[in-house]
C-alpha cells in the first residue's frame, strides 16, 4: 500500500515566547505543497525501514517512520512491515519532511488494518512524534499556535499561484536557529495579516528564523533577492530554513538558482 507524503511551506513564522518546558510558543500558517516522498508498507516477518533517494542523516533506530509504527503497533495488534521510504523532500530545509512521513504512514496503518481511527485520535498520535507532524494528518492550511501544535482552520488557496522552492546546499541546524533567536510578540497577529492580498504580504508577513540564520548563512538571503528581482510577488524562507519559496502570478524558469542550488517549480 503506498502513500504521498507531501511537503509544507510556512507563510509567516512569529516566535512569541520561550515556555517553561523548554519549547517556544509560535504563530504561523501551515501550508501543504506538491513537493512528496513516496511512502510503501508491505507484509514482513519483521519490521524494518528502507531509505532510497536523499540519504537521511542518523541512527536508523532513531528513523521517525519506525517510531510511528511502533506508536501505533503498542495500542494494535499490527503484524511486522517493511516500511520503504523514497526520499524526495529535502532534509533540514524547513518543509517537515520527516513530520510528514510519520503522519502518512500512521494514516497508512489506519486505512490498511482498518483501526477506525478519526482524525483527532491520529493527531493525539502524530503530535508524539513532532510539533508540526498533527499537521499532516488533515493536511489542509492552517493558523498553527503553541508549538506549532495547535489549529484552526484556515480559507487559504494558492493554487492559482506559481510556487517555486529553492533549497540550497546548506544545512540549517534548528536548535542553533532557536538559541540566537529573541522571540517577541507581534504587534499585528499572524491571523490578521494572511487575511491580506499576496501581493501585500512582501511588507507584512515575515519569519523570525531569517535574521539568525542570514547573518550565519548569507546566501540563502541572497536567494531570497534574487527571487524577487525575478519577479515574485512574494519570497520567504520556510521554518529555521534553509529553503525559500517563491509566488509569482505566472510560470517562471530560473537557470542562475539552478546552478547552485535544487530548485522546484510549480510545487
Amino acid at each position: 500500500m503506498l502513500a504521498f507524503a507531501n511537503a509544507k511551506i510556512n507563510l509567516g513564522l512569529n516566535v512569541i515566547e520561550k515556555r517553561a518546558d523548554g519549547y517556544h510558543n509560535l504563530e504561523t500558517v501551515f501550508y501543504p505543497v506538491k513537493l512528496h516522498d513516496v511512502l510503501e508498507i508491505t507484509d514482513a516477518l519483521e519490521t524494518s525501514c528502507q531509505i532510497r533517494g536523499i540519504d537521511i542523516p542518523g541512527e536508523m533506530t532513531d528513523n521517525i517512520c519506525l517510531k510511528a509504527f511502533h506508536l501505533i503497533q503498542k495500542d494494535f495488534d499490527i503484524p511486522a512491515q517493511q516500511i520503504t521510504l523514497l526520499k524526495n523532500i529535502p532534509v533540514g530545509a524547513g518543509l517537515g519532511g520527516g513530520s510528514a512521513d510519520a503522519a502518512f504512514l500512521i494514516k497508512l496503518l489506519n486505512t490498511k488494518f482498518k483501526l477506525g481511527l478519526t482524525p483527532a485520535v491520529m493527531e493525539n498520535y502524530a503530535v508524539q512524534l513532532g510539533a508540526d507532524c498533527a499537521f499532516f494528518i488533515r493536511d489542509e492550511p492552517v493558523f498553527a499556535t503553541g508549538k506549532g501544535d495547535q489549529f484552526s482552520a484556515l480559507s487559504l488557496d494558492l493554487s492559482a499561484c506559481f510556487m517555486v522552492l529553492v533549497k540550497p546546499p546548506i544545512h540549517v541546524s534548528t536548535a542553533e536557529a532557536y538559541g540566537k533567536l529573541q522571540p517577541a510578540f507581534p504587534e499585528t497577529g499572524l491571523s490578521e495579516l494572511i487575511k491580506l492580498p499576496v501581493d501585500e504580504w512582501k511588507k507584512v508577513l515575515k519569519n523570525d528564523f531569517e535574521k539568525p540564520v542570514f547573518l550565519k548563512y548569507p546566501e540563502i538571503s541572497q536567494i531570497k533577492d534574487q527571487l524577487y528581482h525575478a519577479g515574485a510577488t512574494f519570497a520567504l524562507m520556510s521554518g529555521s530554513g534553509s529553503s525559500v519559496f517563491a509566488i509569482f502570478e505566472g510560470a517562471v524558469t530560473l537557470p542562475q538558482l539552478e546552478k547552485d542550488n535544487k530548485v522546484f517549480y510549480n510545487i
